[in-house]
């Protein structure tokens, strides 16, 4: 197509090509030939137009022409031609010259040349042997020296003096043997060298050998020596530390000054565990002597590494509670010797190996001892090894050795022996709470009341009741006292023979945890179980706050059996955290009877069904419902008054009125409520002053007032009271000032006030409909409804 638009184009010139003798078809094929285009196009095109022949004479002209310009070209520059041919032929000619010029020149130089290499080369030669002959020269006296050295070398070794012997072969290593060049020479002496001095170790080596067996088989009594005397001093410890708590004790009360001493004899341990290190000694000399101080530090630390690892290995053919004893005392008499070299040796054993001999003790006796006390299900058995290591600690100190990772792994003991005191007295606080009927329990007897009450310090007054005595609490109280009591002992007892010569903070918490984690739990599973009723609850209340009082005897049994001083002891009961803890599960069981009041509360109530919410009159008189609220609420303040403290009573009290309060609020926002009318809202509020009324006097008849002056439970039905308010005013759209917000509908959600609200549709022949004289005053409270409505909806 475009051949054919070039076509078209000429169409205005074909009278010019006619005058020319061309054709527009010629023009165009010569457009297109000049253009370097393709002709594929045009030739379809001929042959669809049926001329071809045509199209073949064109193209034939066309060649013709261009030949045509071809010969002209050519016989325009064809003198040029000729003469960049000859040109050319001219410059071959020379390189043909230059190339042979080259060859003859070269030919000349190599003729030349060839004697001189053959001078230089034998020139190169005499230097050559002129320098060999220098450093043969050199080298022959060095070998000389050499040799002779090594004489005076193997003179002294034959006679015995080897430090001699030992500066000559090293004066040969530093300033003989790199300075010869004679391989066989230097390779027999350097093959030498190492068996003289092996020569020379070995001699001084095989006593130090015999001194590592030696050393290793007294290690064992050498720590039980250490051992005994940590628990000879332990032992005055604790003597002088009762002699001190009798004396404190007397101070106090009144009885005049205690003299008391305590004669304590210094006892020099070197002078005691009496070793032999002189063959150690000696090595060492020797061996820096031979110049390898290094080597034999090294090979001691490596040997005696050897053998505290083979002594931190357990028989397999002996149970651990029967080796036990033995396994550490060889560790302690290892390291008491291991002390004493790196004091006195001269830098044989450093700190720094000292404390890597240590850290591998003392990994390796952790895990051990984990896996040890991970298998060990006797008590006895866990305590007298317990007790062993913790000698073991004490016998290593004075030496400066801290094993605090194992003495970790003994904490950790510590842990799991109070776990199976825990466990143990979990089983029989669980089983004495299911076994019990949560009555008050009956004392017929001194001796009940005694073994009940007076054991446990749980009296309220020091004067005996007359009896039948009725406790406030149940059976369970002096049952879980005798479990504790019994769980504080046996703490005590696990202290009893370690380093804590005052086990009584660790006692603390440990009851704390069974107080807390076992009791408290156990109390509050009961509590939330659902077979819990409400006069259950209310004795569970009643049982806790007795369990809070007997906390003061736990405490003060602990410090007695720890031998903590009476009077260094005597603190609030906050000091126990199970206290608190205790006081938050009787808050549980207050909310529990509390939800368990409630639900029942609930049942009498049903708002959504006791109320009309679209009656068409309003009843002078509380709805039926009501009065059987007030009935249920008076039966259960009376019973929560005679067997719980007044501050619970508050609290049921004011939970009970502040659940009626957000019941009715729930009622309001039901779904089941889809709209109500005022008629509805002035009988909920006739149910809400009855309720207000025996609030008020409910408060003060069972002298609340006088604990909580300006006190109410009327103050827990304020949100549902601030709501009827609202429904009720002529100007409900003050709702949105601040001001009036704060003063009058404070506790009210802007949300939820919403949602009521939109439901809220009093019909215009309501209550104030049949009164003409008021239909202004409805309309106006109407319009500020519908104003609180629109006012909410832009804010939500």
């Amino acid at each position: 197509m475009k051949e054919l638009i070039l076509i078209m184009e000429v169409k205005p010139r074909r009278r010019n090509a006619a005058e020319n003798g061309e054709t527009t078809e010629d023009l165009v094929l010569a457009t297109l030939t000049g253009n370097g285009e393709d002709l594929a196009s045009i030739v379809r095109y001929a042959f669809q137009m049926g001329r071809p022949e045509t199209l073949l004479h064109q193209l034939k002209c066309i060649v013709k022409k261009k030949e045509v310009e071809i010969e002209e070209l050519c016989k325009t520059h064809y003198e040029e031609f000729i003469c960049a041919v000859d040109e050319l032929r001219g410059v071959l000619v020379d390189a043909e010259e230059l190339k042979s010029e080259l060859s003859s020149d070269n030919f000349k130089l190599q003729e030349v040349g060839s004697a001189l290499l053959v001078r230089l080369e034998e020139l190169l030669g005499s230097y050559s042997i002129k320098k060999n002959l220098t450093e043969a020269i050199k080298m022959s006296e060095n070998c000389v020296q050499m040799l002779d050295l090594c004489a005076k070398c193997n003179d002294h070794i034959s006679k015995g003096q080897f430090y001699p012997a030992l500066k000559i072969i090293d004066l040969i290593e530093k300033n003989y043997l790199q300075k010869i060049s004679v391989k066989a020479l230097r390779m027999v002496i350097e093959t030498r060298i190492p068996v003289i001095k092996s020569h020379i170790e070995k001699n001084v080596s095989n006593q130090f050998n015999e001194w590592l067996v030696h050393i290793r088989s007294c290690a064992k009594v050498i720590g039980q020596t250490a051992i005994g005397h940590a628990a000879t001093a332990r032992q005055r410890d604790e003597e002088m530390l009762e002699h001190q708590r009798k004396a404190e004790e007397q101070s106090i009360s009144g009885f005049g000054d205690f003299a008391y001493s305590l004669d304590v004899e210094d006892i020099d341990e070197d002078s005691v565990l009496k070793f032999d290190l002189t063959p150690l000694y000696r090595a060492y000399h020797i061996h820096i002597s031979l110049g390898i101080q290094a080597k034999f530090c090294e090979y001691y630390y490596r040997n005696r590494m050897l053998q505290l690892n083979t002594d931190l290995q357990i028989s397999s053919s002996q149970p651990f509670v029967e080796s036990y004893q033995t396994f550490f005392s060889q560790i302690a008499g290892y390291f008491i010797v291991e002390d004493r070299v790196m004091r006195t040796a001269g830098g044989l054993l450093s700190a720094e190996q000292v404390d890597a001999m240590l850290e591998t003790a003392v990994s390796k006796l952790t895990s051990l001892l984990e896996e040890q006390f991970s298998l060990m299900h006797s008590a006895t058995h866990l305590l007298l090894v317990k007790d062993y290591v913790t000698l073991l600690a004490s016998a290593l100190r004075p030496y400066g050795y801290e094993i605090s990772p194992v003495l970790e792994a003994i904490s950790k003991t510590q842990d799991k022996y109070h776990e199976l005191l825990l466990k143990e007295c979990r089983q029989q606080i669980v089983d004495v709470l299911a076994n019990d009927s949560y009555e008050q329990m009956v004392m017929k007897k001194d001796s009940d009341y005694e073994n009940n009450v007076l054991s446990f310090n749980l009296q309220s007054s020091d004067i005996r009741p007359a009896f039948p005595y009725i406790a406030p609490f149940s059976s369970t109280v002096p049952d879980v006292c005798r479990i504790v009591r019994s769980f504080i002992k046996g703490s005590v007892d696990y202290f009893s023979y370690s380093a804590h010569s005052n086990p009584f903070d660790i006692v603390k918490k440990y009851l704390d945890k069974l107080l807390i984690d076992v009791l408290n739990e156990a109390i509050l599973n009961t509590i939330y179980s659902s077979s819990v009723g409400v006069s259950q609850a209310m004795q569970i209340a009643a049982n806790i706050t007795a369990l809070e009082r007997a906390c003061d005897f736990f405490l003060g049994f602990a410090a007695q059996l720890s031998g903590t001083t009476v009077f260094s002891v005597e603190r609030p009961q906050a000091n126990l955290a199970s206290n608190i803890v205790l006081k938050t599960s009787r808050d549980a069981a207050y909310l529990a009877l509390l939800n368990l009041v409630n639900t029942k509360l609930d049942e009498f109530m049903a708002l959504t069904e006791n109320i009309s919410w679209t009656s068409e009159e309003v009843s002078a008189n509380a709805n039926d419902y009501i009065n059987e609220v007030l009935i249920y609420l008076d039966t259960i303040m009376s019973t929560v008054q005679q067997i719980l403290p007044i501050e619970a009573l508050y609290k049921v009290g004011s939970g009970v009125f502040e659940h009626i309060s957000d019941s009715i609020f729930a009622a309001f926002l039901s779904d089941s409520v889809k709209r109500f009318n005022a008629n509805a809202v002035m009988a909920i509020d006739n149910d809400l002053k009855v309720l207000e009324t025996f609030a008020d006097e409910r408060f003060h008849s069972i002298g609340l007032s006088e604990a909580y002056e300006g006190g109410s439970f009327r103050n827990s039905l304020v949100e549902a009271r601030q709501l009827i308010n609202l429904l009720l005013s002529n100007q409900p759209e003050n709702f949105t000032n601040p001001e009036i917000r704060e003063r009058n509908y404070n506790m009210l959600d802007y949300k939820k006030v919403a949602s009521i609200c939109e439901k809220f549709k009093d019909s215009p022949d309501g209550i104030f409909g049949s009164l003409s004289s008021r239909n202004a005053k409805q309309s106006t409270r109407k319009k500020s409804m519908d104003m609180l409505k629109k006012r909410l909806k832009d804010f939500n």
